[in-house]
């Protein structure tokens, strides 16, 4: 699925260097960008290192002053607003009145050009086209006047619309917050000696924290070796948590807001079942996205599962291609058929989604080119048919697959026997939580927040609710 990822943000504060940790967290959070990785610590000032690549090609050779320090935030990033350059890695590190500010960011600031043209107008000139500068300004812009950080910070939340899970690093001082709607995952673990938070429970599990809980959707906390200082939110509020967090992002051994995604996908490949049944004699998972989702199918229809296509693990996630040639010319490398399980055989494959539909077509056609009789895509998401404005890069409404066509248009695009998707009513039972407590934009086209030209939910277009 050529879906592009948002980021992975770590924080840590011990009372012993945290480099190692900080690390080892960035590694578990790879899959959540693979385009750029950094850290900012602080040793009497904040030292950063940043570069484009993979967390183990571009943070390495650290200085002596990077191991001795003691608090410490990292990111890696795949872009959803800001181009792809060096300039837009993170963290982003900035000097103020108050000291030095650094800011590790996943999400999207929906109203950043809004934002961002306030500030030029008043004669800002900015270092890059990444929302995650205008999130740095709002608040070093606050500090002087609030003479607290964490006033600071909750202006700037009152500013801004959209999604962020934010580690930030205020001279030697840790804090993180969560967007009042929690779209995007962030969790609290605690060290022998000290606190950590971080984009998924994978990278607490990895660096030997033991999981607290969820930063809570529009909390602000303070961490620091002895403890954790929360400041909530006012009481009671909307949520809508990402579904494709669930369903296709984070990592399958990831709990997010006390759902391990997993059993999620496990659920979803049983839920196909029960609406799309097929006559066959084998499912097969697309690895590895759909291998829980092909689980739960198969356990549920009582036909064999097979891995009938191997990955190549040294080649990475076809999305992160940032051109469409690119990703399909990674496909043939990436995935290669069993054609001893598959020949000869009526398939089931199970794919978490589907968005524009070239990576499905070409493995739909390399299935039957290893001699299966029949291949029926099964897709554990439903249809999507419009984009994410909110943390995910989606493309535009014209290159998607599904708007505008029916099933059988889809089946035949692709090239398969049959094609079944989950229903939006059967995604949110697999999810297990209330249908408002999710965000659904991109399968109902009604967003959580405002969003100029969509509808948002429960109401109207922004533009006819501001009429």
């Amino acid at each position: 699925m050529p879906l592009r990822e948002a980021c992975g943000v770590v924080g840590i504060t011990t009372t012993t260097p945290v480099l190692h940790n900080l690390l080892i967290g960035l590694r578990a959070l790879q899959h959540r960008g693979q385009e750029s990785a950094g850290v900012a610590l602080w040793d009497e000032g904040h030292l950063t290192r940043r570069g484009m690549g993979l967390v183990a090609e571009v943070l390495t050779n650290f200085e002596t002053r990077f191991h001795d320090a003691k608090a410490g935030i990292g990111h890696v990033r795949y872009s959803t607003a800001g181009s792809s350059s060096l300039r837009n890695a993170q963290p982003i590190t900035a000097s103020f009145a108050t000291g030095e500010l650094s800011l590790a960011h996943n999400g999207t600031i929906a109203n950043q050009q809004e934002l961002r043209e306030q500030w030029e107008t008043e004669g800002a000139a900015f270092m890059s086209d990444t929302d995650s500068e205008i999130i740095v300004r709002l608040i070093a812009h606050r500090l002087p006047h609030t003479g607290s950080i964490v006033s600071a910070i909750r202006e700037a939340m009152g500013r801004m619309v959209g999604s962020y899970s934010i580690a930030l690093l205020h001279n030697d001082e840790l804090f993180a917050f969560r967007d009042p709607l929690g779209i995007k995952p962030l969790c609290l673990g605690e060290l022998p000696d000290g606190h950590v938070v971080a984009s998924e429970s994978v990278a607490l599990d990895a660096m030997g924290a033991t999981f607290v809980r969820d930063i809570t959707p529009g909390e602000i906390v303070q961490l620091t070796p002895e403890g954790v200082t929360s400041h909530p939110p006012p009481a009671g509020g909307e949520r809508a948590f990402c579904m494709f967090e669930y369903v296709y992002f984070a990592r399958p051994d990831s709990r997010m807001d006390g759902t391990l995604a997993y059993s999620v996908r496990q659920e979803l490949g049983r839920q196909l079942w029960n609406e799309h049944p097929v006559e066959a004699d084998l499912v097969v998972p697309v690895p590895d996205s759909g291998i829980a989702h092909a689980l739960g199918f198969a356990e549920a229809a009582g036909i064999p599962y097979r891995e009938g296509l191997i990955k190549n693990r040294y080649v990475w996630r076809s999305f992160i291609q940032p051109h469409d040639e690119q990703r399909k010319a990674t496909i043939n490398e990436k995935l290669n058929p069993i054609r001893e399980f598959l020949e000869g055989q009526r398939v089931v494959l199970i794919d978490d989604s589907v968005v524009r539909g070239n990576t499905s077509r070409r493995i739909v056609a390399r299935v039957r080119e290893a001699g299966a009789s029949e291949v029926h895509l099964r897709v554990g998401c439903p249809p999507i048919i419009s984009p994410c404005y909110l943390g995910i890069d989606m493309p535009s409404r014209d290159e998607f697959i599904a708007p505008g066509k029916s099933v059988a248009d889809i089946t035949r695009d692709i090239g398969a026997d049959s094609v079944g998707y989950i229903s939006i009513d059967g995604l949110v039972r697999a999810i297990g939580k209330p249908h408002d407590d999710l965000c659904l934009g991109c399968i109902n086209e009604e967003y959580p927040v405002p969003i100029p030209g969509e509808r948002v939910r429960g109401q109207a277009t922004l533009e006819e609710f501001e009429a």
